[in-house]
């Protein structure tokens, strides 16, 4: 089953991941480390989210580092836009109704 990006970021673990390594390159194990769950419940995660192409793998070594795939999160930001748009003009709106609401009082 191919997974939807969106449903990857749906899971506030794999948020809580994609937070982590976008910072930096991270092992399974080191993901692992700040999380309260077992090694393979984050190999899980990590599954998922390289099945939506949000995080790659690359070998060092004997060690797989996975990080952030920032070009499909230009697609979530993309989808994103068109409700920050909405919602920034609706703030000038308030905006613009207090400033007028002040200069009646």
């Amino acid at each position: 089953m191919r997974r939807d990006v969106f449903q990857a970021i749906a899971d506030p673990t794999r948020r809580a991941i994609i937070a982590l390594i976008a910072v930096q390159a991270m092992t399974p194990n080191a993901i692992a480390e700040h999380f309260d769950t077992t090694r393979q419940a984050v190999s899980k995660h990590l599954r998922i989210l390289a099945e939506c192409e949000l995080v790659k793998q690359q070998p060092q070594g004997r060690e797989i580092y996975y990080q952030l795939e920032l070009e499909k999160m230009k697609e979530v930001d993309k989808w994103l836009e068109q409700f920050r748009q909405m919602w920034e003009s609706r703030f000038a709106q308030l905006d613009q109704l207090l400033d007028t609401i002040k200069k009646k009082k």
